[in-house]
This record gives C-alpha cells, sequence and structure tokens, in this order.
C-alpha cells in the first residue's frame, strides 16, 4: 500500500515538470512516506526524518514533508518532535499533495493535513510513469472496519472507502497500456470489496471483469481476511486463468482463546478448513500468512497451538513479528504482557520451525519446469528473475532479453528465499 502511495505521490510531482532524483542530498522536495502498523518501521521512520533533517539544516529551501500513517498518528506533534518539517499528509489527503508544496513555496507556513474523509477516486495520472516496469499495484479500496484488538490500521487509513469498479478498470487499462503484466490489487481487506451502484458488486466480480483485459498476463492480490474469504472467491483460483495461484491468508495466532482476545472473528479450526478447501480448488496454490508471537496473556500452551497450526497449514512462507504496542488500541489496555525476552525466543522457535518447512516445500520443486514472468536483472551476478504464479523468487540464465515475457525455467537449486534454474523449453 506504501508503493502504491508513493508512486501516486511521485506521478503528480512528475506531472507538475518536477524530476526524481534518488540521492536526497540532491533533492528539493523529499517525502517520507510512513508505517506504523508495528513499532518497528515507525522507528525507522524516526531514523529517516532524523537523517533528511540534517540535509535539510544545510539546505534550507528543501521542502521536507512526512507521508502515510506516521503522520496520521502523530499529526502536529511531529513538528514539535522535528522543527524543521514543513508537510505532515495524512495517506487520505496525498491526493492533494501539489497543493500543500505550493502552500509552503507561496506562505512558508507549516501544513498539518491529517482528514481522514473519504480519498478522492482518482488522482493526476503522468502518462509514460510505469515504461519499463512489469508489474504495478493498485489500491482499490482503503481503511478496514475489523477493528482488531491489537490493529492500529482503523485509526490511521479510516472505515473502509472502496473505489468504483469503472475506476479501477481505468487504472488497470492505463498500466497495462504502458507495459505492466502483473498487477497486485490492494486493499486492507480485499475480501469486503463491495461496490453498490445499479447492483451489488462484490470481489469475485471484479476480479473476473480485470483479467478480461487483453494484455494482462497476471492478476494477484493482497491481503485477505480468513472470516470474509468465499467460496466464490475461492473458485476463482480454478476458473480465472491469469489469477495468480497464490494466497495471503493472515492468522495470526493459533489459540481460539488469543484469536478471540484479538477480535479476529474465526477459530484455527475454521481457518484450517479454509487451508483444506483452497488446496483442493487449487492443488498448486501456494499459501503465505501473517503470524505474531507475545500477544498479551499468550500462554505457553497458546504458542504451541500457534506451532500446531503452522505444522498442519505448511505455508510456503511466513511473515512472523513480536507483538508490540499501538496506541488507541484495545490490546494496549490490556494487562499479563509478555516479556520481550520471551517474545524473542518464541519468534526463534517459530521462525525456525518455517524456514525448515519452506525449505523442504522449495526443495520439492526441483526439477520441476515452472512459468516464471521475467521481470529485470537479478541482484546475483549476471542473472535475470522473476516469479512464478506461486509469488516464488526464480534466478536464472536466459540467453535473450526477455523482460516482460512469460518463459519456462527448470529449477536446479533453491534455499530458503528462493529458486534457481535456467530457461529451457518444457
Amino acid at each position: 500500500m506504501n508503493e502504491y502511495d508513493s508512486d501516486v505521490v511521485a506521478q503528480m510531482l512528475t506531472g507538475a515538470g518536477l524530476v526524481r532524483v534518488y540521492d536526497p542530498k540532491t533533492a528539493d522536495i523529499i517525502l517520507v512516506n510512513t508505517c506504523v502498523v508495528r513499532a518497528k518501521p515507525e522507528h525507522k521512520a524516526y531514523s529517516s526524518l532524523g537523517r533528511m533533517s540534517v540535509i535539510k539544516r544545510k539546505r534550507p529551501d528543501v521542502i521536507m514533508g512526512v507521508l502515510g500513517c506516521m503522520a496520521q498518528k502523530s499529526g502536529g506533534d511531529l513538528i514539535k518532535k522535528f522543527p524543521l518539517l514543513d508537510l505532515v499528509i495524512g495517506p487520505k489527503e496525498i491526493g492533494s499533495i501539489m497543493d500543500f508544496i505550493e502552500g509552503v513555496l507561496i506562505n512558508r507556513k507549516k501544513i498539518v493535513a491529517i482528514s481522514l474523509e473519504p480519498m478522492p477516486s482518482s488522482y493526476n495520472k503522468c502518462s509514460g510513469y510505469f515504461n519499463g516496469r512489469v508489474t504495478g499495484y493498485i489500491s482499490i479500496m482503503q481503511g478496514c472496519n475489523n477493528f482488531c484488538s491489537y490493529c492500529i490500521v482503523p485509526f490511521v487509513r479510516g472505515r473502509e472507502v472502496c473505489r468504483s469498479p469503472n475506476d479501477i478498470l481505468s487504472e488497470t487499462k492505463q498500466l497495462v497500456s504502458e507495459g505492466i503484466k502483473e498487477i497486485t490489487l490492494l486493499g486492507q481487506n480485499v475480501n469486503s470489496y463491495c461496490w453498490k451502484d445499479n447492483k451489488k458488486e462484490g470481489f469475485p466480480s471484479l476480479l473476473r471483469k480485470l483479467a478480461a483485459i487483453k494484455g494482462l498476463l497476471r492478476l494477484r492480490f493482497t491481503t485477505s481476511h480468513p472470516k470474509d474469504l468465499s467460496n466464490e472467491l475461492i473458485r476463482c483460483f480454478a476458473e480465472i486463468d491469469n489469477l495468480c495461484s497464490h494466497l495471503h491468508l493472515p492468522f495470526q495466532a493459533g489459540s481460539n482463546s488469543v484469536l478471540e482476545n484479538m477480535r479476529r472473528g474465526y477459530t484455527r479450526e475454521w481457518y484450517l478448513d479454509l487451508i483444506f478447501k483452497l488446496r483442493e480448488t487449487c492443488p498448486d496454490i501456494t499459501i503465505t500468512s501473517d503470524v505474531m508471537v507475545g500477544f498479551p496473556g499468550e500462554s505457553a500452551k497458546d504458542f504451541d497451538m500457534t506451532l500446531d497450526l503452522v505444522e498442519k497449514a505448511q505455508f510456503d512462507s511466513l511473515f512472523s513479528f513480536k507483538y508490540s504496542d499501538r496506541d488507541g488500541t484495545l490490546a494496549k489496555q490490556m494487562g499479563n504482557k509478555i516479556d520481550e525476552g520471551e517474545k524473542a525466543r518464541r519468534l526463534r522457535i517459530l521462525q525456525d520451525l518455517q524456514r525448515n518447512i519452506t525449505i523442504r516445500k522449495n526443495r520439492a520443486l526441483e526439477g520441476k519446469c515452472l512459468e516464471v514472468l521475467v521481470e529485470g536483472s537479478s541482484k546475483k551476478g549476471k542473472l535475470s528473475t522473476g516469479r512464478t504464479k506461486g509469488n516464488k523468487i526464480v534466478n536464472f540464465t536466459v540467453n535473450n532479453n526477455v523482460v516482460g515475457e512469460l518463459i519456462n525455467v527448470l529449477i536446479k537449486n533453491s534455499s530458503a528465499n528462493s529458486l534457481s534454474g535456467e530457461a529451457v523449453d518444457c
């Protein structure tokens, strides 16, 4: 979502005549886009603002701003912490970024804009911005209505607001016309996408419309909430040819009591049943997930239930992290907090378990021929890189320049993080 928002801002700035630079020391405008879903990215954002403040101190005419969820959360307090800041812009205000920049230039006043009113349905697109890229993102909705007890998203992104299907279709066609071959649809919970015009339209219907766009080789989406994953959506994996066989389905905890305290709205049994349905419908689907350890009150038995669910689900990969308090959430007010050392110990155990599962699953792909969308040059030597339909990174040798094409790769080696092989005719 942050990458998408950054692209939106960059397009508006480019369309206004500015030129993008990649060294902040040479920039006239520096904007730091931020996330506060956990404590770690928030700390990283503070560090980045500290480094940018050094540049601003040396070059006072530079306009420096902070965008996104940290701006929404902290508002004017950020200017107290970083007095050299000119702009504090929440995620639903980024569509007016040029007005804010002009306001700073003309009036030389600091601007704080953190309204959570519904975002505009469109923005000023910059023709040619995506030339040379193979993959892109499109936000189909913002905000969340679930209010999980640990999550700050509803407070910094607001309530669910969906974009119209026509607007999403238009943006998709624009990206495809500029050479984008694969698009990932974004939302805090794409499963709950719903547009009511003359008739109600849900997420599966939107997927089918987008998949029919000529030139779109692949379609993905993230993130899904288990309680809203319908049978109709599951069937899409078997019925839509260019819908990638990968689903990111966060489970967060394997204990029903912890899930209840998290206010997740489902049980471990419900979640595992979804995994069964997905693999029955689409046998080659890869499933990834999110999980946290050390939620307030999580006992040793609760943690064992999380390990048990990981064993049963056999995820292809797992984003795992330690629980951290977020301002305004119910979980922050809960007692029986888990010691940081114990959280770190549990995280190591969980990650070791998942690493072994991932290595075993990736090793099973050695000797197989997989379809890969070529994205460009790999960081590993003179290899090319791309992803399978199951979202696995593949580094490979190929004789021709085939960026943006679907090719077959014979997998020869694997690791926990990627696969490697050579392009072949399968």
